[in-house]
């Protein structure tokens, strides 16, 4: 598409139409594929075909086939729950297909001799591809032709400064031009591009350790070897009660027997549980969208709770990667007075296009009061020169630029100065000098021959131009000379600032005679709410580092403003020191809080490390260069202005870039954890009763105590309606490692007391009350019974795991109870459910019963505490101190 563009001339021709073609037809175009590793039909085959699935459907097909539909309804929670995995996944999936770190664009292209406008897809391999001032490089490239072109390589770098192109110089996707143009030959397109390459190490699909599901899926793997023989034990069994094989089927009564069976096993199987995890997250994924926090993935939300370090990219999470104007500072013997040198500053940053900096500058001098002056000349600030200047309405000349630059082309000694500046560049501001001279000397250019003068200032100047103290200063470009400064003349313009224009080019120079006066601050905005997020998570037990591309000397500094490590001083390293091997690298992280030039790979590598000493790491960043660590990190959070490519892979997003939403993230996580380990403990107490009563039923061969019926209405009266309130109430407890040994112990004493009674009342109730249980009548009041004590000591196990009782939890308890009983009264309640009331000697049987079930259930929690006491195989951690209550 042709377009009518005003572009500097240029004597290359480019591609031409032919070209163009044959390059489209080899593939060579700037196309990204972005299919994720996991189809429609893998999420979906995952999510279907699971063991607890399995089991599930399982056992209702078995009971279908026995015509006993109602104790089928067991099997409605596949549904459900396989409906909520597939929606969860099918968002992440989404999520990852519109991973890009490249913004979708036109962009400028020089073909046969003219400049044509193409999509970002409609670039080429050796393309000449213009770049211009707020572009995003779309593809690799090579300078062709500059025209004071910076670009802002944050995104890949890590580093927040501008880097200046010349001629032969690479230019990488991802990267943004911050200022100039430039014309540039395309040398990788498509996935052979630098940006290309860390998206694709990105997508790799990933699932989010869930502590709790690895729980839950223990524990159903665990079953699972019980569930299968005991299954075929149950039936086996179940048949001997009713006469064998030959009579069982002859009279129809092998469909009792299967659905007795399948009692056992619906029972071994905590189905509710994964259920409630899925809702829980769920739920509290909900929750953190109102506070403008994005969950990509369900799990995610319980792993803050877990983490024990948290790595924060500077740029973007500390700061908001924005430059704030702070003070001029007035030097000794300064010639004139602090006014008007900062009118003089406002007026050398009032440019055309002022940099980041000079944005800084005016918007602070403007918040004072300040306006645009009278300007009779100007010299643009350049990155080749490191200064500008100005002449006033007055004659007087103003300079503004890189002290060192400016330092070393004056006369005189201004060590003292030099030794200030590096002392408030240690402390992470951005140094720059202003100097003035008067109308009787302006004009007076630098001899070459000073240029290269052996002054002891010339010295310590070029000293210090080899170390990085100069933090976050703009260095000075030793190839100033092959550049092609802008220097432009303006006269009377309006506002006071010059338009670069063409034409010849003059070698500007600083004036020697010129003298400081001021130095000028300015630093990286600290986000208002870094401090005390920081400090709640230094309260939290939890170590923070920063890790960043900016020199650490910067790093360091930032670091101490915002009381990083409390009163202590945070240590800073340069990452270029940090060892290879991930071992020697672990020790070290130990002793350091703040990593300075960090690359892109050493970020994945630190998190590595971290892994390695099994630490619970999470990562936060904007950059595409914090992608690879994101994903590597157990938690990767990404800020809501962050590249495409970061926040695809964040398991996390802050939408409104608010560092101070991480607490309410760990907060929420706390809640599910903690919660999730009440309502876990409670459906595993099912599962030791289920399991330890069928292991009984086979070793005596009575027929089942209960139906599948019973169980779905006590496990729901008593577990499963109970749960979800549980699992959603406020919880701020710490995390504490160890949740399936906690998780066990409790559920142990619970189970076997349940499962004690029940055999022991259908051992012995039949002879003291006369009943038959090969008659169904009799076996019904048996089994109702039964049915009964199960429910009187699954509301005391559900009153244990709701302490304490004294606030609404206890008035949970009550209501439960009640229904339960009411439920009991109401005619098709009981008759759906085979529930019966007791009557005449069945009550004096049913209470002794209760009141012995309740003594067992007593005596098996004490036995087992103190059998925990005794043999405690638990291992202090750093979390686990203090007197933290297990539920």
């Amino acid at each position: 598409m042709s377009a009518s563009l005003s572009m500097p001339q240029t004597s290359e021709t480019g591609l031409s139409e032919a070209e163009v073609t044959e390059r489209v037809a080899d593939g060579r175009v700037n196309t990204v594929k972005t299919s994720t590793s996991r189809s429609v039909a893998d999420i979906v085959r995952a999510n279907v075909f699971t063991l607890f699935n399995g089991i599930i459907l399982a056992a209702m097909v078995m009971v279908l086939i026995t015509g006993s539909w109602r104790d089928a309804v067991f099997g409605f929670v596949i549904l459900i729950n396989t409906g909520i995995g597939i929606v969860t996944e099918l968002k992440a999936k989404r999520t990852l297909d519109k991973l890009s770190i490249l913004v979708a664009a036109d962009y400028v292209v020089h073909r046969d001799g003219r400049d044509t406008t193409v999509s970002h897809d409609g670039i080429v391999l050796d393309d000449l591809l213009w770049l211009r001032s707020g572009d995003q490089v779309p593809a690799d490239a090579e300078v062709v032709d500059d025209y004071g072109i910076e670009l802002d390589e944050s995104m890949l770098t890590g580093e927040s400064r501008t880097v200046r192109k010349k001629s032969g110089d690479a230019v990488y996707s991802g990267s943004t031009v911050v200022s100039g143009m430039a014309l540039t030959r395309v040398t990788a397109v498509g996935a052979h591009g630098y940006a290309a390459s860390l998206t694709a190490q990105a997508k790799v699909y990933k699932k989010t350790v869930s502590d709790l599901n690895k729980g839950i899926n223990t524990i159903l793997k665990f079953m699972t070897f019980l569930v299968v023989p005991l299954c075929a034990l149950l039936i086996w069994s179940q048949i001997q009660t009713v006469g064998g094989w030959s009579a069982a089927i002859s009279t129809g009564a092998w469909r009792q027997a299967v659905v007795s069976a399948v009692a056992g096993v619906v029972g071994m199987i905590p189905e509710g549980l994964v259920l409630l995890t899925s809702l829980n997250f769920a739920i509290a994924a909900m929750r953190l969208a109102r506070h403008n926090t994005l969950v990509q993935e369900l799990e995610s939300v319980e792993t803050l709770a877990r983490v024990d370090c948290l790595n924060l990219d500077k740029t973007g999470t500390v700061t908001d990667g924005g430059i704030a104007f702070d003070r001029v500072m007035m030097l000794d013997n300064a010639d004139c007075d602090e006014r008007t040198a900062k009118q003089a500053l406002y007026d050398l940053a009032n440019e055309e296009q002022p940099n980041g900096t000079g944005q800084a500058v005016l918007a602070g001098l403007r918040g004072e009061g300040f306006g645009a002056g009278q300007v009779a000349a100007r010299v643009p600030f350049s990155s080749a020169r490191k200064w500008s200047s100005i002449t006033d309405g007055d004659g007087t000349t103003w300079y503004m630029g890189a002290p060192e630059v400016l330092l070393g082309a004056l006369d005189g000694n201004y060590a003292d100065v030099l030794a200030q500046v590096n002392a408030l560049a240690a402390d992470g501001n951005r140094v720059l000098l202003i100097a003035t001279v008067t109308s009787e000397v302006v004009g007076c250019a630098l001899p070459q021959s000073r240029r290269g003068r052996d002054s002891s200032l010339s010295r310590d100047i070029a000293v210090q131009r080899t170390t990085e103290s100069f933090a976050g200063n703009v260095r000075a470009d030793r190839r100033a000379s092959q550049t092609r400064p802008q220097a432009v003349l303006n006269y009377g313009t309006s506002r006071g600032s010059a338009s670069v224009k063409g034409g010849d080019e003059v070698e500007e120079a600083v004036n020697p005679q010129a003298r400081p006066v001021g130095l000028v601050l300015c630093a990286e905005r600290i986000r208002a709410d870094a401090e005390g997020t920081l400090a709640w998570f230094r309260e939290q037990g939890v170590r923070c580092r920063i890790i960043s591309g900016d020199n650490p000397v910067t790093v360091g500094a930032i670091a101490r403003k915002v009381h990083l490590t409390g009163d202590r001083a945070p240590v800073a390293m340069d990452a270029r020191q940090l060892p290879s091997d991930v071992n020697e690298l672990a020790r070290t992280l130990e002793t350091v809080d703040v990593l300075g030039r960090v690359l892109p790979d050493q970020k994945k590598a630190i998190v590595q490390a971290l892994h390695v000493d099994g630490h619970v790491v999470a990562m936060t960043g904007d950059g595409v260069n914090d992608a690879l660590a994101i994903k590597e990190a157990d938690l990767g959070i990404a800020m809501g202005n962050a590249a495409p490519a970061t926040k695809a892979v964040a398991q996390v997003v802050l939408v409104d870039s608010r560092f101070s939403h991480l607490p309410d993230v760990v907060a929420r996580g706390r809640q599910v954890m903690a919660n999730m380990e009440r309502v876990a403990s409670l459906f595993l107490v099912k599962t030791v009763y289920s399991a330890l009563i069928s292991l009984g039923v086979v070793l005596t061969a009575i027929p089942f105590p209960y139906l599948p019926r019973h169980i779905t209405y006590i496990g729901a009266l008593t577990i499963g309606m109970p749960a979800f309130i549980l699992a959603l109430a406020p919880n701020t407890r710490r995390y504490i490692p160890g949740f399936l040994h906690r998780v066990v112990r409790f559920a142990l004493p619970g189970g076997l007391a349940i499962a004690l009674a029940v055999l022991c009342s259908s051992w012995i109730l039949p002879s003291i009350m006369g009943w038959n249980v090969e008659n169904a009548a009799d076996l019904a009041e048996l089994r109702a019974t039964n049915a009964i004590i199960v429910f009187v000591l699954g509301v005391l196990v559900l009153a244990r795991v709701a302490q304490p009782l004294n606030s609404w939890r206890g008035i949970l308890v009550a209501a439960f109870a009640a229904a339960g009983v009411v439920g009991m009264l109401i005619p098709f309640v009981a008759s759906f459910f085979a529930l019966e009331v007791p009557t005449g000697r069945e009550i004096t049987a049913t209470a002794v019963a209760l009141l012995l079930s309740a003594a067992v259930f007593v005596l098996c929690h004490v036995i087992v505490a103190a059998a925990a006491r005794i043999i405690s195989h638990g291992k202090p951690t750093r979390q686990s101190h203090g007197n933290m209550p297990v539920l």
